[in-house]
């Protein structure tokens, strides 16, 4: 492994943040998660009482550690496809007494030892908020409303007494709630057209809000950019739940095998890009036709990288196989699906996707990176072995634990690459976040070339409050891989990690190297030694 600062330069890349109004606040849902049941992220992940490690609820310790590493401030839970066919009572009281199902989403058997009496309590240990579900597929408007009682009511009602007599006694207090998973989709226990979608999901939110008017709810969007109703389902939805609508969900995966080549690959960004400014322009269309006081905020509550050719592949295998007779055989718990491992060139894709969804923070108030352990997830749990980091955990944790203050995008004079999909790009992309009461900033940078390297200038001066005599680099710290396709693996956990790199600051500007298919993160202070 190598940090690059000693390889050739292409032609230098220059930013500036003079004249730069920023992009706004730095929220902290924007560093979330996602805990589904599927595979093994919930059994086997999160919780496993016969592990070394577990604690006294289940929950396996090492997890916790590097959940907290991680820097997650909020969890989406329990799905995804899952939740689609999901009674939310079974995972609550004893565990004895809770029924074992069969999950229609993953074809597997739930045994209902996590539910959300659980999973509250894992967050609670973790420091996570919960963004909780409601199973719109076969449940609804009756269904939703009792779950709220359970976990946010006072005791002295039914279902809040019951959630007392499970042992919580205060409410949850989960204020944001999403109104079912890519009911858009085919694939998803009752799916719907937009229309149906729509007037479902206002009835919903509407009684939501009669019950808590303080919640903050996510309606379904697109599953996809790319699905045919993409821009009609989210006009149609927003348009007619708009009056208590918060939030509209967004989710996105990205691979190498599902670009035109590695230079497509790296250049995902683009794609995210476009995404955002459609959905936001069908949020504020809705906004107008109603007159409307208050702009629906984006949640991209699933984005990363995914290799879903390989789940395509093996789902094809499984269809075909059910399809031959009848099939009374128990379904299995806890199958290992979606393991993927992921690469050096992973991890620069996904920093290059924190980036953009920093650079448009004024329209996506929140996301959920997919998922938070062993299911196409930065944290890996081997089975009553150690946990581990993937490559992809590094951007994500940088970014959550040193992102603060208000957002900056800077004015950027680069090179540009030729991609097939998106045209011509810039080499280079990054984004300041800068906390003008403690002085601190955090600039992050990919250099999206498969070939060349680059060399990046950044003035910092304009930033409010900045002092160029004051400026220092505190930390910089560089991932990339002569080979981009190097892995961390169980048996070799740190083969890709950051390394340090020199990045000084004179006069206000820091300048470095950036090798081909890297990503870098510098943290600076302009604040004087006395402060």
């Amino acid at each position: 492994m190598t940090d690059g600062t000693t390889a050739a330069a292409a032609p230098d890349t220059t930013a500036s943040l003079e004249g730069i109004r920023p992009t706004a606040d730095v929220p902290r849902r924007l560093f979330g998660s996602f805990v589904e049941h599927l595979g093994r992220c919930v059994y086997g992940g999160i919780y496993d009482p016969d592990h070394p490690t577990a604690d006294d609820q289940g929950f396996r310790a090492d997890v916790l550690d590097l959940v907290r590493e991680l820097g997650v401030t909020c969890v989406r839970y329990p799905g995804g496809n899952f939740v689609s066919n999901y009674n939310w009572e079974d995972g609550t009281g004893p565990r004895e007494n809770r029924p074992v199902r069969r999950d229609l989403a993953w074809h597997c058997t739930e045994t209902n030892e996590m539910g959300i009496d659980d999973f509250y309590r894992w967050s609670q240990r973790a420091g996570t908020e919960i963004m909780l579900a409601v199973n719109m597929g076969t449940r609804g408007l009756k269904a939703a409303l009792e779950e709220l009682e359970y976990v946010n009511g006072a005791p002295g009602t039914e279902l809040a007494d019951r959630r007392v007599a499970n042992g919580i006694p205060e409410p949850m207090g989960i204020r944001m709630w999403c109104i079912g998973n890519e009911m858009d989709g085919p694939w998803q226990v009752g799916h719907m057209t937009p229309e149906e979608y729509a007037l479902a999901v206002d009835k919903v939110a509407h009684a939501m809000k009669l019950a808590e008017s303080g919640l903050e709810l996510v309606a379904c969007g697109s599953s996809s950019a790319h699905t045919p109703t993409f821009g009609t389902w989210e006009r149609t939805v927003l348009t007619r739940a708009y009056d208590n609508l918060d939030f509209v969900s967004c989710h996105a995966y990205y691979y190498e095998r599902g670009a035109k080549s590695l230079q497509d690959y790296l250049a995902s960004s683009e794609d995210m890009t476009g995404f955002i400014a459609t959905v936001a322009d069908c949020a504020d269309a809705a906004k107008a036709a109603h007159d409307g006081d208050h702009d629906i905020a984006l949640s991209f509550d699933e984005w990363g990288v995914w290799y879903s050719d390989v789940w395509n592949q093996q789902e094809a295998e499984w269809k075909a196989a059910a399809s031959e007779g009848l099939h009374p055989e128990p379904w299995p718990k806890a199958p290992h699906l979606l393991e993927d491992i992921y690469s050096a060139a992973d991890a620069v894709v996904e920093g290059s996707l924190m980036i953009t969804l920093l650079k448009h923070c004024d329209r996506v108030r929140s996301a959920s990176r997919a998922q938070l352990v062993n299911v196409i997830a930065p944290i890996m749990a081997e089975e009553q072995g150690p946990a581990w980091r993937q490559t992809v955990f590094y951007p994500f944790a940088e970014a959550a634990h040193h992102a603060r203050g208000m957002v900056y995008v800077p004015a950027l004079d680069a090179p540009s690459v030729h991609t097939e999909a998106y045209g011509d790009v810039d080499a280079v992309e990054a984004v300041v976040t800068w906390d003008e009461h403690a002085r601190e900033g955090l600039l992050l940078v990919v250099n999206r070339d498969v070939e060349a390297a680059h060399t990046l200038s950044v003035d910092l001066s304009g930033l409010p409050r900045a002092d160029a005599a004051d400026m220092r680099v505190t930390h910089a710290m560089m991932l990339h891989d002569d080979d981009p396709h190097r892995q961390n693996t169980a048996e070799q956990p740190d083969a890709v990690v950051p390394v340090p790199f020199d990045a000084n600051a004179a006069d206000g500007r820091v300048a470095f190297a950036l090798p081909p298919i890297s990503w870098a993160a510098v943290r600076f202070s302009a604040a004087p030694d006395s402060l």
